[in-house]
């Protein structure tokens, strides 16, 4: 589609939603305060002001998206960033040294932070942006959309192939391997597709409040229980590793902050986007809040014998309570990341080149429902496939973050930025000119991130390969902990 695509108004048609109303100069608000009676494309002029939104007026529609709260829009990002970021992080402080991970988790977070607010402030600047696709347009044209689209596509089928995988170790550890690897990879593939099938987050919502009580609980269990078999292991202040297994503990953490790439289709289901600033600044507060807790408590304990996932460090009979009390959070972030990535797809399909959507993007229709289903039915089995077929997968996660969650979480935030702010203003005064580096070198280490990740993944790969630590596909052999 051309770019007027985005910026024109709807036009009529019979089965094309109500018209959007265009949003006034006023009510848009950028992170660099400029003139709020101008906006600005990435050459520094005026662009058009009839902007749509995605899902319309849907007032009289049979499907409404735009629903939630804040703290629903919270609940949902907790889930989705927490659930496996969490069990990660004590096994990072072990290859890092407590004071290396401590310096990590706040540093990642605040910028973390500033990354999430300006995603924020970029799709209230462009109400038409549903998705890393749609932003892609904005910045880049037909090209960019397609990359950041696939881009997208292909970082959270990867991510549901982790909730995949994690589920599989779940029910191993929890029936210690009673019944083949694969079938419990299938049945964790098959509750996280029917729980996908509701249309609105709105839904889901409800969901993530029991997900991030599932996963706070678990992880209390596993720091009541090192508590209580002792200091295991010697505890590093500081550590000397080689940069490739340094830097993989790093990506962790990086991971563990890497769920901004659903945040454009968590604000556009929000009844009021301007609200997405309190439902972020909760999620930071929360989650780098519970990464330091679980770290410093867990490694101090474990030490050197820290193993990840975290639930793994306790005892026999602790480990199993823990993973079958971890089990609503491990299916239920992955089906928040499967959603988001099914509405990407639909709406691609059923919004149209003029921003009008088909009817069946809001009711209740036969081909609508058909077409929801089947997506969410493919994208749980690629999910279960990549997992049990590729036998490194955890690394070539690593390698899929590297890719991606560099980006999405830091590197193009700072592409917003220079788009949303005119070059006149970049160097005005002392603070733009602090901005402009901070959001310059923020791109920077955007590719620093993805290339550093890039050797350290494939590295591990090679490793692995090597030492023949890597599972055949398909195994039916235990994979519990």
């Amino acid at each position: 589609m051309s770019k007027k695509d985005y910026t024109s108004h709807a036009r009529d048609s019979e089965d094309a939603g109500p018209r959007t109303s265009t949003h006034s100069a006023a009510d848009v608000h950028t992170i660099n305060s400029v003139d709020a009676e101008k906006k600005y494309g990435k050459d520094g002029h005026p662009v058009q002001q009839d902007a749509f939104d995605v899902y319309g007026d849907d007032e009289s529609a049979d499907i409404k998206y735009r629903t939630m709260e804040w703290w629903k829009a919270a609940a949902l990002m907790l889930a989705e960033t927490v659930s496996l970021g969490i069990l990660s992080i004590p096994s990072a402080f072990a290859s890092v040294g407590m004071v290396a991970g401590c310096i990590l988790i706040i540093g990642l977070g605040l910028i973390a932070t500033a990354s999430g607010y300006l995603i924020g402030s970029f799709k209230v600047r462009y109400p038409q942006v549903h998705n890393m696709a749609d932003a892609g347009y904005i910045l880049a044209g037909p090209i960019g959309r397609e990359v950041l689209g696939a881009a997208q596509i292909i970082f959270m089928i990867f991510i549901c192939g982790s909730h995949v995988l994690t589920g599989m170790i779940a029910f191993d550890t929890i029936t210690a391997g009673a019944s083949c690897s694969v079938l419990w990879a299938a049945i964790s593939a098959i509750i996280c597709m029917v729980l996908t099938v509701p249309r609105t987050l709105n839904g889901i919502s409800y969901l993530s409040v029991a997900s991030f009580i599932s996963i706070v609980t678990a992880v209390l269990i596993t720091m009541i229980g090192v508590s209580i078999i002792g200091h295991q292991g010697g505890v590093s202040v500081t550590a000397h590793l080689q940069f490739a297994s340094g830097f993989l503990a790093v990506t962790d953490i990086i991971f563990a902050y890497a769920g901004h790439v659903a945040f454009f289709t968590f604000i556009a289901e929000m009844k009021d986007p301007k609200d997405f600033p309190k439902a972020l600044l909760a999620l930071q507060i929360a989650d780098t809040t519970l990464y330091l807790i679980v770290g410093i408590v867990v490694y101090a304990y474990a030490g050197s014998n820290t193993v990840s996932p975290a639930l793994g460090n306790t005892g026999t009979m602790l480990r199993k309570i823990s993973y079958g009390i971890a089990l609503p959070t491990i299916f239920v972030a992955g089906v928040i990341n499967g959603h988001v990535c099914a509405k990407l797809i639909f709406v691609r399909i059923f919004r149209r080149n003029d921003g009008t959507k088909s009817r069946h993007m809001t009711s209740h229709s036969v081909l609508g429902w058909a077409t929801w289903t089947a997506i969410c039915f493919g994208i749980w089995v690629l999910a279960f496939i990549i997992a049990e077929v590729i036998p490194f997968f955890n690394d070539l996660l690593g390698v899929i973050s590297a890719l991606f969650a560099s980006w999405f979480t830091y590197g193009i935030s700072g592409i917003f930025w220079f788009h949303l702010t005119p070059p006149s203003q970049r160097w005005s005064t002392p603070w733009q000119r602090v901005k402009t580096m901070f959001w310059g070198s923020l791109i920077l280490m955007g590719v620093f991130i993805m290339i550093a990740g890039l050797y350290s993944s494939i590295k591990s790969i090679a490793d692995g390969y090597r030492d023949g630590s890597f599972p055949a596909p398909f195994t039916c052999a235990n994979q519990g902990l």
